[in-house]
């Protein structure tokens, strides 16, 4: 038979759940005053508090009250904030389902990013599961000054940092920026695993200088906005940076609107420290597994080429750069594309590599030949002395008749050696 609860008992209900409520929180003032004197080095930011319409306060808090682990909870609605600031001596834990979305109508400084952690050592962040969430296209609107520095996680000058399973989403820049201060002129003993950049303004991934940096078995897709909108960008500031045993591993880099892998290395000189920078086992593409160009109707499609390095001049670094057993597969452009490689600096390498389909955008301004591979002398005040290049083992797959690899110098009596 149903029973029904009387009014008396109704309010009986209602008011243990508020007595409950109520010591949870004096609970919880507790835990935060333990956290600050030093007998608990575990916290969870919600021990603060919860403000679903603006949360910054609370987690910056927790952030900065020196538990060596903070752990930001599920509370049933998004964590709302403002500009956060990460610290020494951190790890920083979302639980599965966690969304840490930027606030609406914040993030008008245009290096507002949503976390930060400038000249920090010692910090990790976890997060499989949880999605931290941007605002991109409001940025990219007449309401905020343009700008391409409003990143997601942003780590200048840093050491020894991990970050695994966050997917980042929708921000001003990059969706990890990874560059350097005045006091540290490289991030060193840095780890990006199993994580998703989506949706980006500027890069999935920006290396300005890096010591010591593995990326793997992250997704990096989806960039468009404003250039160079690479998957990932090795690009330095200055000579004084460096790009320095940087491991890309295992990724997926696909559908971002310019290049998919992107090494740009002008500011780099033979007094920079040499360079080596290995992509192992990576795929680069625009559209899905198992499409074929006639897959790709759109004439307006955007696209750079899948690989692209760029200005290793003829005073550039030394090192190696090295391609190994990756595949690049519907390039809006070329598979590969080398401008301004000088043969006196860094070696480039291709060894087991597949290029599938290229030139699947329609590109209906480009006039120069489309092939699978370029190599190229626009500048030759960047590099005149062409070449030191090497494809060992190397695959390409096409069904058009046309060379395989197209050299295009500045002048046409430049050799390429």
């Amino acid at each position: 038979m149903t029973k029904f609860l009387t009014s008396s008992a109704l309010v009986a209900v209602f008011l243990l759940g508020f007595a409950v409520e109520t010591a949870a929180e004096e609970a919880n003032a507790d835990a935060v005053e333990a956290v600050k004197s030093g007998q608990r080095m575990n916290a969870n930011a919600a021990w603060w508090g919860f403000n679903p319409e603006d949360a910054t306060d609370i987690l910056q808090s927790a952030i900065d009250s020196g538990a060596k682990t903070v752990t930001v909870p599920y509370m049933g609605a998004p964590w709302v904030v403002r500009p956060v600031k990460l610290r020494s001596n951190l790890e920083l834990t979302f639980e599965p389902g966690v969304l840490v979305v930027a606030k609406e109508g914040e993030f008008k400084g245009k290096g507002d990013s949503l976390f930060t952690a400038t000249d920090a050592t010692d910090i990790t962040i976890r997060g499989y599961g949880a999605v931290l969430r941007m605002r991109k296209t409001d940025y990219q609107s007449e309401a905020y000054e343009k700008a391409e520095w409003r990143m997601g996680i942003a780590f200048r000058g840093c050491k020894r940092v991990l970050v695994e399973g966050v997917r980042v989403e929708s921000s001003g820049g990059d969706g990890f920026y990874i560059g350097a201060t005045g006091a540290n002129p490289w991030c060193e003993d840095i780890t990006i695993r199993d994580c998703i950049c989506d949706d980006h303004h500027r890069q999935g991934i920006s290396v300005i200088s890096a010591q010591n940096l593995l990326i793997e078995y992250c997704v990096l897709s989806g960039t468009d906005g404003t250039a160079p909108q690479a998957g990932i960008d090795l690009e330095p500031n200055s000579e004084n940076e460096r790009l320095v045993n940087c491991i890309i591993r295992n990724c997926v880099i696909e559908n971002n609107a310019g290049n998919g892998i992107l090494l740009y290395l002008r500011p780099l000189t033979s007094a920079s420290e040499p360079v080596s920078i290995r992509f192992e086992d990576c795929v680069v593409r625009m559209g899905k597994p198992g499409d074929t160009p006639a897959d790709f109707t759109d004439i307006d499609m955007k696209g750079g080429a899948g690989i692209r390095v760029s200005a290793l001049r003829d005073d550039g670094p030394q090192g190696t750069i090295d391609f190994v057993n990756c595949t690049v597969e519907n390039a809006a452009e070329e598979c590969v594309a080398l401008s301004e490689k000088s043969a006196k600096s860094a070696v480039v390498r291709f060894e087991d590599c597949h290029f599938g389909p290229s030139w699947v955008a329609a590109n209906r301004g480009y006039w120069k030949p489309r092939v699978p591979i370029s190599v190229s002398g626009r500048r030759p005040e960047v590099a005149a002395d062409l070449g030191g290049i090497e494809f060992v083992g190397c695959h390409v797959f096409d069904t058009v008749a046309r060379p395989v690899v197209a050299y295009l110098p500045a002048d046409g009596d430049v050799a390429l050696r």
